[in-house]
């Protein structure tokens, strides 16, 4: 495989500004995952349950973001993953992880216009699927086709709009829960209700942990967008440092008031066949705000479009990237004079059109299947990191670097990023475990869980015997900040 595929004259820019990187990693965690699937997550396992998963959850998210970071800050570019993990680990790893992290953006493309569907049929009900993906689709293509800024720009209010409805949405909870706003919210009671705060034990808990993941999944394109940041050695450190108040804010402290607002028992925070359902609705609900259901849905529909508007960038991005080194066809290295990438964004945006077997198979089964497909590839993306991070600082000292000269310096290592592969590596080998713990094993549940595993795994290994490579020793790793980086 050739290093460099032709691209023209033009090259990726350095639009984004700090303002937008900020937003983008606050956005970053905030999606269906904190609207609706933290309700389920207390109904589950109870309010302790819950906040246990989320918190652990939420620590490992923290350690491997500012392994992140520190990578994205020594290395800006937009092939993060890829060029990462071919830099650090081995370029056969490079190759399938890069690929890995495009088809779980792509995906998660379809899928979230799978789920806008769902919720725009909140308000018409009779409409076609194939209306609401198709006008989405077009919609999140213009604003990554036009400019990276336009991209950013986009993002930045998407993310405030997310920001600022759980800020209220914290502000009229806590105003519930200290008697100043009404609903009649019994102080701490709900935290003793049956068997509160941990419903159904360990094993309660464990699912919630490893839903708790897909949750969180988003905030690594930080270390995407830092290729065409500008002054990334110092914007992606001050966005990095605002990961564990977000975590803290955003998670924790939602979780704490719906949990004391909303008795685990009720049956309105479970969530089965439906993504309209929200515990923000009902929490605005109790304190009498009327307009909280169609409120709530616009919300969650900009957290999906947010998403999808991410994963496209994302995708095309890392697609792009691999063509620059000639993993993937050379015509998707092409760039445009207003720094596009514009046939990595076309094929990839082609992935996406496959939320239209939303209209001929029913949006349910398809947004779920759609999930199930990318869900396992994103942790596997994480593991990447976790890895990449570990070999990276230790081939820095073995070259003689001084770890006082680094942009950003994550904490704790080598605790942070063994501590996230560990957690990472849990998370996908428990993937489907409650297909076990029946007396029949779903057979079906356990195939959609883990065939991202073999894929990766296939992958991997296939560009391994082609490339006829092998772990790259540490004082052979290219640790330099060489002028190209910014751009792989």
């Amino acid at each position: 495989m050739q290093q460099h595929a032709a691209e023209g004259t033009h090259k990726l820019q350095r639009k984004l500004k700090s303002r937008h990187l900020t937003m983008i990693a606050l956005g970053g965690a905030i999606g269906t995952g904190l609207f609706l699937a933290s309700g389920n997550a207390i109904y589950t396992a109870g309010p302790g349950g819950a906040l246990l998963a989320y918190g652990l959850t939420g620590i490992m998210v923290y350690f491997l973001m500012t392994s992140l970071g520190e990578l994205a800050a020594y290395v800006p570019t937009s092939g993060s993953f890829r060029t990462y993990a071919a830099r650090f680990v081995e370029p056969s790893f490079g190759f399938a992880i890069g690929w890995n992290y495009w088809y779980n953006w792509a995906v998660t493309i379809a899928s979230e216009l799978s789920a806008a569907t769902l919720i725009m049929k909140f308000w018409f009900p009779d409409s076609p699927s194939y209306l609401w993906s198709g006008l989405f689709l077009i919609l999140i293509f213009l604003l990554n086709a036009l400019t990276v800024k336009g991209y950013g720009e986009s993002e930045y209010w998407f993310a405030f709009i997310k920001v600022a409805t759980v800020i209220i949405f914290i502000i009229v909870g806590l105003l519930m829960i200290f008697r100043i706003l009404g609903g009649g919210v019994p102080g701490f009671a709900n935290f003793t209700v049956g068997d509160a705060p941990f419903h159904g034990g360990f094993l309660a808990a464990f699912g919630v942990f490893l839903a708790a993941g897909y949750s969180f999944q988003g905030t690594e394109l930080l270390g995407v967008t830092a290729g065409e940041s500008e002054h990334p050695e110092k914007n992606v450190p001050k966005a990095m440092r605002t990961i564990f108040w977000r975590i803290l804010l955003f998670y924790i402290l939602a979780i704490f008031v719906i949990a004391m607002v909303i008795p685990y028992t009720s049956p309105n925070l479970s969530i089965t066949d439906t993504v309209m359902v929200s515990p923000f609705t009902l929490v605005f609900q109790k304190a009498g705000l009327a307009v909280a259901a169609s409120v709530m849905n616009a919300v969650i529909l900009t957290a999906v479009l947010s998403a999808g508007n991410s994963g496209l960038y994302a995708s095309t991005r890392i697609l792009y990237a691999l063509a620059r080194k000639g993993e993937a066809p050379k015509f998707l290295a092409y760039v445009t004079s207003r720094g596009i990438p514009i046939w990595a964004l076309v094929v990839t945006t082609a992935f996406g059109m496959l939320a239209f077997l939303a209209s001929g198979f029913g949006d349910g089964i398809v947004y779920n299947w759609l999930l199930s497909a990318s869900g396992m590839c994103g942790f596997i993306a994480w593991l990447g990191i976790a890895v990449s991070h570990f070999r990276f600082r230790r081939a820095y000292v073995a070259q003689g670097g001084k770890l006082s000269d680094l942009p950003y310096r994550a904490k704790w290592f080598p605790f942070g990023p063994l501590f996230a592969f560990a957690v990472c590596l849990i998370v996908i080998i428990g993937q489907s475990f409650g297909a076990f713990t029946g007396g029949k094993i779903d057979w079906g549940s356990v195939i959609s869980a883990y065939i991202g595993i073999p894929i990766f795994l296939t992958i991997w290994l296939v560009a391994k015997w082609k490339m006829k490579d092998r772990l790259i020793p540490l004082t052979a790793c290219d640790v330099s900040r060489h002028e190209d980086a910014g751009r792989e």
